[in-house]
């Protein structure tokens, strides 16, 4: 499976922008899923046939869409102002090497030069970046970018350490890749699967994709921040690497079910899984929409524990993401049944 989620991470698609991803997924699937469809939204929606009918109907959710940058302006110069797609600690942005528009530009992510910036700027994160992708001038520039074409980090793909893992996107590519594995499984009952759009800019559109389906029951399948670094106190660590699936009780958009929290747990311990409880609250994710829908959706989140989240360099653990693969398709079973 990481070459799978190596692959995924590789490919670029920022929110309104998951073509080539979707395409990858499907080419994935198409061979062991029942059936697929693409809604008028984009999102994939995926049915694969089990052993048996289940009592409930249960939908997998995970978004194809990444973090990145949107053109809004091309400068004299031929340098590229831009406004971020999705939350973006700026921080990690200064510096950054990124691929511009459809032919994949090289760029860099500029801003200006430290012997120019007052002392009181030097205090504060710059206001106005820009991307250099090399142009001469406007005219040279426009030849090349049009606006509206989005920008990606570019970030290699690694394996390091003790068992981890480096990319770009790995929010949500690796839930995505969790999907597929459970879709080319042989499953005891029939499920559905979302491969949704947009959540990186809000709620998503995943909202659309589960009233079409009105399961019973969703699990969304997420990463989300882990802290555990040097000098952060316990208290605000949220989770950790190799502790295995986050699940969580709450957060900005969600307050999710007890009987669900409790249920996940209890199919981590069954099958001596590790699980570990979410403890902040913080964010959101595609839960905030998907239990709202259709009537009211039970929903749980599970997600994977991520390092440096929505930058180019996420860091995950082999462990947690075998591990947490069993465990969504483990509970997906049981919701079917219960």
């Amino acid at each position: 499976m990481l070459e799978l989620i190596k692959k995924m991470s590789l490919i670029n698609g920022v929110s309104g922008r998951e073509d080539d991803i979707r395409n990858f997924i499907i080419d994935e699937i198409k061979d062991y899923a029942t059936s697929y469809e693409i809604d008028a939204l984009g999102n994939l929606i995926v049915f694969k046939k089990g052993k048996e009918a289940p009592k409930n109907k249960v939908m997998l959710d995970a978004h194809m869409d990444e973090v990145g940058m949107m053109i809004t302006f091309i400068n004299d110069d031929g340098t590229l102002n831009f406004e971020c797609i999705g939350g973006i600690d700026k921080r990690v942005m200064l510096g950054r090497a990124v691929n511009v528009g459809k032919n994949n530009l090289h760029g860099v992510i500029g801003v200006k030069a430290i012997h120019m910036v007052s002392a009181d700027e030097k205090l504060d994160m710059p206001a106005d970046m820009y991307i250099d992708i090399g142009a001469k001038d406007k005219e040279d520039a426009e030849k090349l970018v049009s606006l509206g074409d989005s920008a990606h980090f570019n970030s290699e793909f690694i394996e390091f350490g003790d068992g981890f893992i480096k990319g770009k996107a790995l929010d949500d590519r690796a839930g995505c890749a969790m999907l597929i594995e459970i879709i080319k499984s042989d499953l005891p009952y029939d499920l559905y699967f979302n491969f949704a759009t947009g959540e990186e800019v809000g709620l998503g559109l995943a909202g659309a994709a589960a009233y079409k389906i009105n399961p019973d029951y969703a699990i969304v399948v997420e990463t989300t921040t882990a802290a555990d670094l040097a000098d952060v106190p316990d208290s605000k660590k949220v989770c950790r690497l190799k502790d295995g699936a986050v699940i969580s009780f709450m957060d900005r958009r969600t307050i999710y079910p007890k009987d669900l929290f409790g249920k996940a747990f209890e199919v981590a311990k069954k099958n001596n899984l590790k699980a570990q409880v979410k403890s902040a609250v913080a964010g959101g994710n595609n839960a905030g929409i998907i239990h709202k829908t259709a009537g009211g959706i039970k929903t749980i989140t599970v997600s994977l524990p991520c390092r440096y989240l929505h930058s180019p360099s996420c860091v995950l653990h082999k462990d947690d993401i075998f591990s947490m693969t069993k465990l969504v398709n483990l509970l997906a079973t049981e919701l079917a049944n219960d």
